[in-house]
């Protein structure tokens, strides 16, 4: 890790925005808290936004109400007079809205940088997480650990709740459990977390970076500044460089995870027990039990790691090894992450819609066996052979849907040929039904029928939610 002492920040107060022409992009969640924000603290502010259906037109007439200019199906065109751009996560950097911005030399923050401007002098610590599969389950274990060892916490940021309605509202906190996209975190320079864990590394949103390299970079930013601990995977070297690449505070530690024995300054699995060697004192002679595999829900390989990633920043933050125990007994994943959904003739059925890309399939499948998979959609540019090839070993058979199933089918003729394989052609929704049908013809009594796309939903279903509960409902009505 790079050395050398990072101050925060100065949060900014109501004067520094009192009379500047800030242009915030975008509405939905991010825009409108922060328009809202900046309205409030004296800015002269105009929302730029692409769409200009009943949604954004409802949002718009609320914040017109207040004052703010709202210009709906324009966010191209940089407005005269801006000082500051505010963005909305998801906009990507090539938009002529922020060419011109860097033409002008206006600075463009996204609302996490906002947020972390706004905070108050006693604000409550980040422990950051970011990564490319298992962010939210993290962050959302840690919330619970955190909430166990009496602590006012809440899970906020890519999660669904607004970092500025966290920071800026009434309640208050004594930590922050942060989770951090890659969008938010290219358009966040300043926020230093207590500690920060990247998960893993695997290639996706290179439409948006414009390749790994930029991916990778935005995300090592989570780890600038960091006060206590950068944690990071063992079993994946891109986090552990990210780390050393870091520009910490004096002191900061570097902590790995690992789901073998760890070794000092690691947290790791020992027969059947999540063990700590980090913070411990004489980490080189002494452990930690934190608690027991079977304390994690589910048990697969992937979650423990998000496990012994949530430990570590807990711990990092001074938290008791009975809290960590306490906190994952009492986490319940969401829906359509390695779901089980029934057991019928002696096959499971488990709901993993949420694996929209490679790497988190390849963790889910790994997690099973043998299986019937189910998988398809849209590939956003993935590739599947290397998936194929790792997994072919663990596959009674696979059923194909949705546009770009013809990938999934040509890897599985390379690397998996004796597999039989159903390619469904119709794309309507009520193809699950068709897809679970034959995925009960293929299984056997002992074998696990998983949907673990490894492709977006957006050819045939609203989201990865509406896949998995299609899932399930045709999982059930197999079964009545």
């Amino acid at each position: 890790m790079g050395s050398g002492q990072v101050t925060s920040s100065v949060p900014s107060g109501p004067s520094d925005f009192q009379g500047k022409h800030v242009t915030v992009a975008g509405l939905g969640v991010s825009g409108v808290p922060a328009a809202k924000a900046l309205h409030a603290r004296g800015a002269i502010v105009t929302v730029v936004n692409d769409g200009d259906d009943a949604r954004a037109r409802e949002q718009a007439a609320e914040l017109e109400a207040l004052g703010v200019t709202v210009r709906l199906g324009d966010g191209e065109t940089l407005p005269e007079g801006t000082e500051l751009i505010v963005t909305a996560p998801g906009w990507k950097p090539d938009k002529p809205l922020f060419l011109a911005a860097e033409k002008a030399g206006v600075p463009v923050w996204g609302d996490v940088e906002l947020a972390w401007r706004l905070r108050g002098p006693d604000a409550a610590p980040w422990l950051a997480v970011t990564g490319t599969n298992g962010k939210t389950t993290t962050v959302q274990m840690l919330a619970s650990i955190l909430k166990a060892a009496g602590l006012r916490t809440a899970a906020v940021g890519n999660i669904g709740v607004s970092l500025l309605d966290a920071v800026l509202g009434e309640e208050r906190y004594d930590v922050l459990a942060v989770e951090l996209s890659s969008y938010q975190l290219h358009w966040a320079p300043s926020p230093r977390a207590h500690s920060a864990v990247v998960l893993n590394l695997a290639p996706d949103h290179l439409d948006w970076h414009g390749s790994m390299e930029a991916y990778a970079r935005d995300k090592g930013r989570v780890y600038e500044g960091n006060k206590v601990a950068c944690v990071y995977n063992v079993a994946d070297k891109a986090t552990e460089d990210l780390v050393r690449e870091a520009d910490v505070e004096e002191g900061c530690r570097a902590v790995g995870f690992t789901l073998g024995t760890p070794g000092p300054s690691q947290l790791g699995v020992v027969d059947g027990i999540l063990v700590d060697r980090a913070f411990v004192e004489n980490r080189h002679a002494n452990a930690q039990e934190l608690a027991e595999v079977r304390d994690v829900d589910p048990p697969a390989p992937h979650n423990i790691a998000n496990a012994l990633a949530a430990a570590a920043l807990a711990r990092a933050f001074g938290v008791p090894a009975s809290a960590v125990r306490d906190g994952l007994r009492a986490f319940r994943p969401d829906a359509h992450r390695i779901s089980h959904v029934a057991d019928i003739d002696g096959v499971a059925y488990v709901d993993d819609s949420k694996a929209t890309n490679t790497h988190a399939a390849e963790a889910s499948l790994a997690s099973y066996e043998p299986i019937v998979w189910i998988a398809g959609g849209l590939a956003k540019g993935a590739t599947f052979d290397e998936l194929v090839a790792k997994s072919a070993k663990r596959l009674r058979g696979a059923v194909l849907i949705g546009a770009d199933r013809a990938l999934i089918r040509d890897a599985l003729a390379r690397h998996a040929p004796e597999v039989p394989v159903v390619d469904l052609e119709r794309t309507d929704t009520g193809a699950m039904l068709q897809a679970v049908t034959e995925a009960r013809r293929l299984a056997r009594p002992g074998d696990t029928v998983l949907l673990a796309p490894a492709c977006a939903s957006m050819d045939m279903f609203t989201n990865y939610n509406q896949r998995g509960d299609a899932f399930a409902a045709a999982v059930r009505e197999l079964g009545a």
